[in-house]
């Protein structure tokens, strides 16, 4: 069902607060059939173009909006329609307020020609330039969206919902059955695949799209919230007297606590979803949020989504970097939980670049200009754990360890068996005693006497101490915490 542009600024608005900021379009010169087709248009669709744009109040927080209107000419963009827009992106720039666009369009208006055409390159520099300024942009697509629209500011938000049903994609199944002579395959452009496939975030209605923007915007206003007051840490002096192979049996319980768990005690969530560019990994989980009133992106394998030989693969760590991008663009620290079996061992993973993507994930992190926390949880198996592990402070529970590859593998190498797999866990210092003394870890978070059996209070240990590392790095500027990790790096396994 199609949402007109005054719909969609009735629902996502606070009741009465939009205000226009649009001007008499420009006139654009056209043959006289298609000035009796905009005089029409206008008659027909009640708005002079087919995009509204302006700012209002959302749940008392000033926004800009941008609205496409389908009924003029099918949101069609034109000279004028990309000119309101790129005025409306400069002056929310200007003013230094967030962006919701919510695009509904068949794509370049075709009576305008090539010059049309090319009018989604300005509309994307301007986005570029608001989202390099550090405000959000969101998007809502709408039924449908499709064209230069979709390939363009359509598709550069920050985080992307559509409505339900909504047809969404580049080439118009009308256009591809003249071309083609057949039908496009059913369901394939559709707002649901689309999530399905790791192309955008979500699929929900209007009302719920208000909260997840309200949430969204919370996290990412740039409003650091009091800290609640500092729980008293229990000494982890007791981790030395565990050995390695009790913390790997630890980590391995199937009731242990993982990122979800963490996630339910934190505020202002919102879960996002796949790497945007046609990819979805469910091993890993991505969202905002805010650790005791601390905004930040969090990344992180999800145990409940490994399962036998389903493990990370390339997507789970190019979702990785876009989680780096988002923390980047809007200036909020970054949170990488580590829990993870190891990375996929499978003719796909080699041929889709998983080591590759290990280690850009790498380079990324270490020169991230933004506060870095990294969590070992649990499991810290081979690459898939080590390209989350650079950070500006790195936590670990205790029964958290990292190794090149399972106690079990290593033993297989230098042993040609499994037998001597605690034995090699204690000799490569996997635990996270051993890796706090090698400078690897700076924290260790406790288990009293096994997070497993503690959940809810160890869930809540985790996160407020994420929230005071937060708050400490705050107090760093970029250039200091770039300075610090290179060297920190630098040093790591060196003498004195």
């Amino acid at each position: 069902m199609r949402i007109s542009a005054r719909e969609l600024l009735e629902q996502l608005l606070d009741s009465g607060s939009f205000v226009s900021w649009d001007r008499p379009p420009l006139s654009v010169a056209g043959s006289p059939r298609y000035r009796e087709e905009l005089r029409a248009a206008e008659r027909s669709a009640g708005v002079d173009e087919s995009v509204r744009t302006g700012a209002g109040l959302l749940r008392g927080r000033e926004v800009a909006v941008i609205a496409c209107e389908f009924e003029f000419l099918a949101g069609s963009i034109g000279v004028a329609a990309a000119e309101r827009i790129v005025t409306a992106v400069e002056r929310a720039t200007a003013l230094g307020l967030p962006l919701i666009a919510s695009p509904t369009s068949g794509g370049t208006r075709m009576q305008e020609g090539t010059v049309a055409f090319v009018q989604m390159v300005k509309i994307a520099a301007a986005v570029a330039v608001h989202k390099a300024a550090g405000h959000p942009y969101l998007v809502y697509l709408r039924d449908p969206t499709m064209g230069g629209v979709f390939a363009s500011w359509g598709s550069l938000g920050h985080i992307t919902f559509a409505q339900p049903g909504a047809l969404i994609g580049f080439l118009g199944p009308r256009v591809y059955k003249a071309l083609y002579g057949k039908d496009f395959p059913e369901g394939v452009q559709t707002a649901e695949n689309l999530y399905r496939n790791g192309v955008i975030d979500g699929v929900v209605p209007i009302s719920v799209f208000r909260r997840i923007a309200h949430r969204a915007l919370s996290v990412l206003s740039g409003e650091v919230l009091p800290s609640q007051p500092v729980v008293q840490e229990i000494p982890a002096a007791a981790s030395a007297d565990i050995t390695a192979w009790q913390s790997v049996l630890a980590s391995r319980r199937s009731d242990r606590p993982g990122i979800r768990d963490l996630l339910r005690h934190v505020t202002q969530r919102v879960p996002l979803s796949g790497t945007g560019q046609g990819e979805s990994d469910r091993t890993v989980v991505l969202a905002l949020a805010r650790f005791r009133g601390q905004p930040c992106v969090v990344f992180g394998h999800d145990r409940v989504g490994q399962q036998g030989e389903t493990t990370m693969g390339p997507a789970a760590l190019r979702e990785a970097r876009r989680s780096m991008a988002l923390a980047r663009e809007l200036h909020v620290p970054l949170v990488l939980v580590i829990d993870t079996v190891g990375a996929a061992l499978s003719k796909e993973a080699e041929e889709r670049g998983l080591a590759p993507e290990i280690a850009r994930c790498l380079a990324d992190l270490t020169t991230l200009d933004t506060p870095t926390i990294s969590v070992l949880l649990g499991q810290g198996t081979g690459g898939g754990a080590l390209a989350l592990l650079p950070a500006d402070r790195v936590l670990a529970a205790t029964h958290a360890w990292l190794a090149p590859l399972p106690p079990e593998g290593a033993s297989a190498i230098v042993h040609r068996d499994t037998a001597h797999a605690a034995d090699l866990a204690a000799a490569q210092r996997i635990r996270s005693a051993d890796l706090l003394a090698d400078g690897i870890v700076d924290r260790i978070i406790p288990e009293i006497p096994d997070a497993a059996d503690e959940p809810t209070a160890f869930a809540r240990r985790m996160v407020q101490a994420i929230a005071e590392e937060l708050a400490q790095l705050r107090s760093h500027s970029a250039a200091e915490l770039q300075r610090r990790r290179r060297h920190r790096y630098r040093r790591l396994g060196l003498p004195g």
